[in-house]
């Protein structure tokens, strides 16, 4: 019986730390056109020593060109294929908070670079990914990629 409450309790301990571990946007996001509602590409989000950065894995538009690049960036990433582009850069963990914040995301599509933040909700299957520009912005929310 002990260690059937042993057993239980590891479990339990295990599904608690993978739920919380899932409160980060950290992993595979899709992202989702706030206009059409349609998928728009597939992005990696990964963390070293507290920042994230995030790049385009796929191209899920459908007349989307896998070989295009990004004519209308204006930094280091111009004319750099966009399947591999760096998006996100420079996101932190706010203090307290299951928000990151401080760091850029980059919209291919215009080539300009905006404030991020980014929030997990829905327990972590969602991510809002706010862009703005002195406070005027847009939000988007991502799906999660099981």
């Amino acid at each position: 019986m002990h260690a059937m409450k042993r057993l239980l309790a590891t479990i339990a301990l295990v599904w608690a730390g993978s739920a919380l571990a899932q409160m980060t946007p950290v992993g595979v996001w899709q992202s989702v056109d706030d206009k059409t509602s349609e998928a728009k590409s597939q992005i990696r989000i990964a963390e070293s020593g507290g920042v994230l950065t995030g790049r385009i894995e796929k191209l899920l538009r459908k007349e989307a060109k896998q070989d295009a690049v990004c004519d209308e960036c204006t930094d280091d990433r111009k004319g750099k294929p966009l399947v591999g582009l760096e998006i996100i850069r420079g996101a932190k963990k706010a203090e307290g908070k299951d928000v990151w914040e401080d760091g850029k995301i980059l919209d291919p599509e215009n080539g300009k670079s905006y404030t991020l933040r980014l929030t997990p909700i829905d327990g972590g299957k969602k991510l809002e990914v706010r862009g703005s520009v002195l406070g005027i912005g847009r939000t988007q929310t991502w799906v999660r990629v099981q």
